[in-house]
């Protein structure tokens, strides 16, 4: 790849040029019906131009990216997206998730939403296991769903997903299992209680073209430990969120998706076998953890 200096000087003629493409890239979606498609198109437009133009972008370059977004391209099918992680490890999901998340009150905050959400997750009852079979330390997760007035939020849908302690979801092995994530409701005092696995610190996939951009540069892949959640209940925001393991190293030395907020880390207390469970259930002598994660979900009116 060919390089040259951060900062090139050009002089004014070639500036007008350049700026006259610009303007006139922007004036070609003047007929745009739709105004916010409009905005959106000349936005997008001047910062790619102006993008190009400060750091002198080659043809190599430009190439070089090209080459790497259709490599992004191949790589992503119905259980990988390789452009959501590519949008995570740029912090501009955690933006965009800012920009449409304002602080309400004492609602939860959220994070991103990763790329191993599958739908249809099977149900489970309040107690059940959502492990099916994954592998890792048992660990009873229970809480309740309120609003920002404390009033319990009564059949609030919980999905939850998580990786094994291998660091992988289901969706990355090729047996077709469903494991590590389930969706339950709350009962009618807003509470809910689960098994799960207690979460344990993985890369994110980087076998990938975003693997071998965050090697080139020399950034880590890995992620914080972290169990998913996204609560809905009617008339009330979406919540999607993580909660992180307390004590966790790469809290400290960087999340790869910049997803960790201090209010969503959550103290996972170890339980030594023998250790009597919340539901009675037999773990045969394995130790366990237990977490707490109280959630307030924000009206999907009056946010300001």
């Amino acid at each position: 790849m060919s390089t040259r200096p951060a900062a090139t000087a050009i002089s004014p003629e070639q500036a007008a040029v350049e700026q006259q493409l610009v303007e006139t890239v922007i004036a070609s979606f003047e007929g745009t019906q739709d105004s916010r498609l409009k905005q959106l198109m000349q936005a997008l437009t001047r910062h790619l131009h102006n993008f190009a133009r400060e750091v002198r972008l080659t043809e190599d370059e430009w190439n070089a990216g090209i080459e790497f977004l259709t490599d992004a391209g191949h790589i992503t099918d119905d259980k990988r997206q390789e452009f959501i992680l590519l949008s995570d490890v740029f912090g501009l999901s955690m933006q965009t998730i800012a920009i449409n998340n304002e602080t309400h009150k004492n609602a939860t905050e959220a994070t991103v939403f990763g790329p191993f959400f599958v739908q249809n997750a099977p149900e489970i009852p309040i107690g059940g296991d959502i492990a099916g079979g994954a592998s890792g330390q048992p660990c009873w997760v229970e809480g309740t769903v309120t609003d920002t007035d404390g009033k319990p939020l009564p059949e609030a849908r919980i999905e939850v997903w998580e990786a094994d302690e291998d660091g992988f979801y289901d969706v990355q092995y090729t047996n077709d299992r469903v494991a590590g994530r389930a969706h339950l409701f709350t009962d009618q005092d807003g509470k809910y209680a689960f098994w799960a696995l207690t979460p344990t610190p993985y890369p994110i996939p980087h076998d990938g073209p975003v693997g071998k951009m965050l090697e080139a540069v020399g950034r880590s892949p890995m992620r914080a430990s972290h169990l998913h959640f996204m609560v809905t209940a009617a008339d009330h925001r979406t919540l999607v969120t993580h909660i992180f393991v307390e004590g966790d190293p790469i809290i400290e030395t960087g999340d790869s998706v910049f997803g960790v907020k201090s209010s969503l880390i959550k103290r996972f207390v170890q339980q030594p076998p023998g250790t009597p469970t919340p539901d009675g259930r037999e773990l045969r002598g394995t130790s366990w953890a237990r977490t707490r994660f109280d959630i307030v979900l924000a009206p999907t009116l009056d946010l300001k």
